[in-house]
């Protein structure tokens, strides 16, 4: 059966930062969610938060995945360490075996820290995945390509965060993205999406302009998925199992075509 997670940021900031993310957490579980992910910038209070979502998460026998909303590189092209070991922390606080992050402002020279980056995940046990963000210096194929090759010639594969949508904000084509990036995507942000006057939104996938069948169908099977649009309704806890079944019904029917 398809693993199905929910990005907490899809109930919406203002809610999740009103309720908090262990609630939030507690109705993916009751919603039949495999696992949930912490959104770094919705937390609250993270020394209270972290540890008292990891119980609910041991309890449900939930996975776990730690988001950080912060770059690896920063500007200068420089590894951020300060934004990596708080990642690492809030990680290792969460008890969460993957960390979520962006390449930041990683160019030219910046190949030079992998050893460096390497030694830190040994070190704290964690496995990071990349993802493609919204912005042109880490969500780019043109950014992304060159990054992982490097990676890779550094000896560290790393896996890829796959967002579907993500690359209509960049001016990427999805598809093109996923046979370039699919031999080492290991995560999949399902998210269908709208273009509206000068900007584009986050919708379900039900309900997307972007050939989100194709791009599934062109991933790697057996992939987790999580939820990465919004989930919202008066009964928000009949909503989000609706989404969470339609998700599974849709890798049902691919694999069955296939």
């Amino acid at each position: 059966m398809q693993q199905v997670l929910i990005s907490l940021g899809a109930f919406g900031a203002a809610e999740v930062r009103r309720h908090g993310q262990l609630w939030f957490t507690r109705l993916a579980q009751a919603a039949g969610a495999d696992g949930v992910e912490v959104r770094g910038e919705l937390l609250v209070d993270a020394a209270a938060e972290l540890p008292a979502i990891a119980r609910a998460a041991r309890e449900h026998g939930s996975g776990l995945v730690y988001s950080s909303p912060e770059g690896l590189w920063g500007v200068d092209g420089a590894l951020d360490t300060a934004a990596l070991t708080r990642a690492l922390d809030a990680t290792q606080a969460l008890g969460a075996p993957r960390l979520k992050m962006s390449i930041g402002g990683f160019g030219r020279g910046s190949a030079d820290a992998f050893p460096q980056l390497a030694q830190a995940l040994r070190a704290r046990g964690t496995e990071l995945v990349i993802e493609n963000d919204q912005t042109v210096s880490a969500g780019t194929l043109g950014a992304l390509r060159p990054f992982f090759a490097q990676a890779r010639a550094a000896g560290l594969p790393l896996g890829m965060t796959f967002d579907m949508g993500n690359w209509h904000w960049t001016g990427d084509c999805a598809l093109e993205a996923a046979r370039t990036c699919g031999p080492q995507v290991v995560y999949v942000h399902c998210k269908g999406v709208q273009r509206q006057p000068q900007r584009w939104i986050a919708v379900p996938l039900a309900d997307s302009a972007a050939p989100w069948r194709t791009v599934l169908r062109t991933l790697p099977r057996g992939l987790p998925w999580a939820i990465e649009y919004p989930l919202q309704g008066d009964d928000l806890l009949a909503v989000t199992r609706e989404h969470v079944a339609q998700l599974r019904e849709v890798s049902a029917t691919l694999g069955a075509a296939a």
